[in-house]
């Protein structure tokens, strides 16, 4: 068993797993995973600069997590981080930051190594399950892009497009500095035809289409499927592995976008960080299952955070 320390620095959220791996066995027993959302991507999109309160957000985390690595004593440790901070101008600021508290320098990866580490997570332990047929297509929606895997025993094509929650809620959905509570007609369609625009840049280079099982991640993802089981409290036992019909998708996505904030919170499972940028999660997600035909998406408890770990182990 080697120990390690995987962290994944989103849009949205920052997470932390330390896990003990058997490359041998193929086993990663979790010792702690935990997520905190910070909100690194906010105002990216139209500023292009990380902003000054995101980024201590984030560094606060990055100190709890630290203590955590050192508790556990993990021997290796990978950072990885995505969107927000390949957009952003002075993501120097970022790097020097993360730098100083944990020791290691942030891995800005590309979209198609997110991709990557995506797929792995996810499938690693769905394979050779005879009720989910190949190929795979791995989604995960995230606060500022989404990334489209589709493989089988291995990745076979993969592409990363900047539709978020974070991003569209942002672009979208927000007024004179506020989340329209709930959203317009014109402005749900103006989201939908950007999530449809950026659907058809995927499809140039990824055979949407031609999976057999839908495999979705990431909190937008995750939050529709506890809506979907009714629970009262986010517990990921029960979440992960479900599967949710498209029909109950569509029917939450709609309720989430005529809901107001209020309403929204009301969702005892839902993390309040996500109040305000779950309902174009949960719209995105509708828009790929309606693409593609897909009947159910399998919802993955096990992501990024597991293949960044399985990388170093």
């Amino acid at each position: 068993m080697t120990r390690v320390a995987a962290v994944d620095c989103g849009t949205n959220s920052i997470r932390l797993l330390v896990a003990d791996a058997d490359p041998e066995t193929g086993e990663l027993v979790d010792l702690d995973r935990r997520m905190t959302i910070v909100r690194l991507g906010q105002g990216v999109d139209r500023t292009g600069r990380l902003a000054p309160e995101a980024l201590e957000r984030t560094f606060a985390a990055c100190r709890e997590y630290a203590a955590a690595i050192k508790e556990y004593g993990a021997q290796r440790l990978r950072f990885v981080a995505t969107s927000a901070s390949r957009d952003a101008e002075n993501r120097d600021e970022f790097v020097r930051g993360v730098l100083d508290i944990l020791g290691v320098e942030p891995e800005v990866i590309t979209g198609d190594q997110e991709a990557e580490f995506s797929f792995t997570g996810a499938t690693r332990e769905l394979d050779g399950r005879a009720d989910l047929a190949k190929p795979f297509l791995v989604v995960d929606i995230g606060g500022g892009s989404t990334e489209f895997v589709v493989g089988d025993d291995r990745v076979r094509a993969a592409r990363s497009v900047d539709v978020g929650c974070v991003r569209m809620t942002e672009r979208h959905l927000v007024v004179d500095g506020k989340v329209t509570d709930p959203p317009t007609a014109g402005q749900i369609a103006a989201m939908r035809a950007d999530i449809e625009a950026a659907l058809d840049l995927a499809e140039r280079t990824v055979p949407l289409r031609e999976a057999h099982t839908l495999v979705g991640l990431a909190g937008s993802v995750t939050t529709v499927a506890a809506i979907a089981l009714g629970l009262d409290a986010y517990d990921s036992t029960k979440i992960h592995h479900a599967r949710i019909g498209l029909d109950r998708v569509r029917s939450i996505s709609d309720d989430l976008l005529r809901a107001t904030h209020e309403q929204r919170a009301a969702h005892q499972a839902m993390h309040p960080g996500r109040v305000d940028v779950i309902a174009a999660g949960a719209l995105v997600l509708l828009a790929i299952m309606e693409r593609i035909g897909a009947q159910e998406v399998v919802v993955s408890e096990h992501d990024i955070l597991d293949g960044i770990a399985w990388s170093i182990a």
